[in-house]
């Protein structure tokens, strides 16, 4: 689809510029959690506005204008922190690419789009070079909008967005030409070209103007509570006024990693397994069932999302019935959240306790409160002395509160470590939980809602973790339509997830946090080798099944 034209006319001023770009940061300033963590750390301070207003002076187009603000959020280096526009075009070359051993690998092509009597490469060859340009390059050059809080996940989101544009992060997508020159190794070292169209979709915005200033309006929350309580169903009345602070999962944008979210692994399931669950999407919240090595019966459960599509209710329900058919008839449990891109805080923090038979300490937050969150937790401990809780429990909300109202008064406040769903951290045994080891199954998508569940059973002694380190995405978040002129929209991370105990790691100060940190796996294990991408993952099945036998025999000793 041609752009529509653009005159000089139809461009933004530059009094509107700036004032989108003031505005944006002002979010940033009021309700951004990790902000003194970014600040120190990462060693980006998003309150140093005046060197982003110069370059905005500067930008001849409002796709430069929409660019500039893209790199001004990515900056912070946060995994759920994104700028988008409203389109829905969008360019792709019919395969996609990640990093396996280090290179950018086919992991999945349309024969559809790229018949394979023009396009004869196949799943496992190397992507080289696109339009002249090396693949480092490209990593490079979306960097920017493929932020995943930690080097390599940002480096295998760019290969996604290498071969699929979205101008919804990226703004200059509609640039792109009609084909490209693409450079693809075989497995055989032979270097091959080829010319493939982009397939284009969407209607593309090349400009947001003209309109006169001002057209002030006030920033608003994007996404309706509705929105976000449509899985969310297991809330208890006095939990509902805090729902809103309960989402922590990275954005979804169509361009992920293969399997993110899915049902099933991204790895074939082990030989002789025995499903139970895992057959529908649509009434199935699980993949689960069993298999044995080396004379164990190995139990296996994937978590795919902490959103589930069948309601929290209904998924819960699944989780406590395997749980008890686990209890009975395994002998240790392996639990897959590779490629988990989070969701609601509750239902890890209740996942968690099914499978942890004595009272554990679930993920603080660090919270940075609004006007908006005192009168919430206040509706919390109204709602909670209304329904006839216990003296602990009021006790708590009542600490909670006090904790949120000082922080809402210093400048820039952020509380001690609080629990957005209990009075306490610490959460009470289950009465049916698995007692059995436990081995869970992370890696660099482990995102969000994805960290919190592995740090939890990690802290807690409750289970070894294997794999590679997590995304390090670490907070609650909200969407919030962030910008007058541009139309952008955003999302803010409210907190910083708080751990049971500080981490050590060669590349941050040690900390209990989870953001950039990530969540570290006591055996590491990488699933992104060409190895596991030819052979569905069997080198990796086998490797984890040997650490799930050794784990389940050291805890019989």
């Amino acid at each position: 689809m041609p752009l529509i034209a653009c005159t000089a006319s139809a461009q933004l001023t530059n009094e509107q510029k700036l004032a989108d770009l003031r505005q944006l940061s002002g979010i940033y300033a009021k309700q951004y959690g990790p902000y003194e963590w970014k600040r120190d750390v990462i060693g980006f301070d998003a309150l140093d506005l005046q060197p982003w207003l110069d370059r905005a002076l500067l930008t001849q187009s409002d796709i430069d204008f929409m660019d500039l603000c893209v790199e001004y959020v990515a900056s912070l280096n946060d995994a759920h922190d994104v700028v988008s526009f409203p389109t829905n075009f969008n360019a792709q070359l019919g395969f996609s690419t990640d990093l396996y051993d280090g290179k950018a690998l086919v992991d999945s092509l349309s024969r559809t789009l790229l018949p394979q009597s023009r396009y004869p490469f196949v799943v496992g060859d190397e992507l080289v070079s696109l339009d002249g340009i090396p693949v480092e390059e490209w990593l490079r050059r979306l960097a920017k909008y493929s932020i995943a809080a930690n080097p390599r996940s940002t480096a295998r989101n760019a290969a996604v967005r290498t071969t699929s544009r979205s101008q919804s992060r990226i703004p200059w997508a509609p640039r792109t030409g009609d084909s490209a020159e693409v450079v693809i190794r075989r497995a055989s070292g032979d270097l091959e070209t080829y010319t493939i169209p982009w397939t284009k979709t969407g209607v593309p915005i090349p400009y947001f103007g003209p309109l006169p200033s001002p057209a002030e309006r006030a920033a608003r929350q994007r996404k309706s509570l509705d929105d976000f309580l449509a899985f969310e169903d297991s809330l208890q009345p006095w939990q509902l006024p805090l729902a809103h602070l309960l989402n922590a999962s990275i954005p979804q944008d169509g361009q992920a990693v293969l399997n993110s979210g899915a049902l099933r692994p991204i790895f074939a399931l082990p030989q002789g397994f025995q499903i139970r669950l895992g057959n529908s999407a649509a009434t199935e919240a699980f993949t689960s069932g069993s298999y044995t090595s080396d004379g164990l019966r190995i139990g296996f459960i994937r978590i795919p999302s902490m959103s589930p599509g069948i309601g929290t209710t209904a998924a819960l329900t699944q989780f406590e019935n395997e749980i008890l058919w686990m209890q009975t008839n395994t002998d240790g449990l392996i639990i897959d959240v590779m490629r988990n891109p989070g969701g609601s805080v509750l239902y890890v923090e209740q996942l968690c306790q099914r499978l942890t038979p004595y009272t554990f300490r679930s993920l603080g937050f660090e919270y940075r409160p609004l006007a908006a969150d005192v009168v919430s937790f206040t509706s919390t401990l109204n709602s909670a002395r209304a329904a006839g809780q216990p003296d602990w429990v009021i006790a708590g909300y009542e600490a909670r509160l006090r904790d949120i109202e000082s922080a809402y008064r210093e400048n820039r406040g952020r509380t001690g470590p609080i629990s957005l769903t209990q009075p306490w951290l610490d959460l009470p045994a289950w009465p049916s939980a698995y007692t059995k080891p436990i081995v869970v199954l992370v890696d660099d998508f482990s995102a969000s809602g994805g960290d919190a569940f592995p740090a939890t059973l990690q802290d807690n002694g409750r289970a070894l973790l294997a794999g590679y380190r997590t995304m390090g995405a670490g907070g609650n978040v909200i969407d919030i339509a962030g910008a007058t002129y541009s139309e952008a929209s955003t999302r803010v991370t409210r907190s910083l997830m708080n751990r049971k105990h500080p981490t050590v790691t060669p590349d941050y100060p040690a900390a209990p946090y989870i953001e950039n940190i990530g969540v570290r796996p006591d055996v590491e294990l990488d699933y992104m080798t060409r190895d596991n991408l030819m052979n569905g993952g069997r080198p990796f099945v086998e490797a984890f099944t040997r650490i799930a036998v050794d784990h389940i025999r050291k805890s019989a000793n």
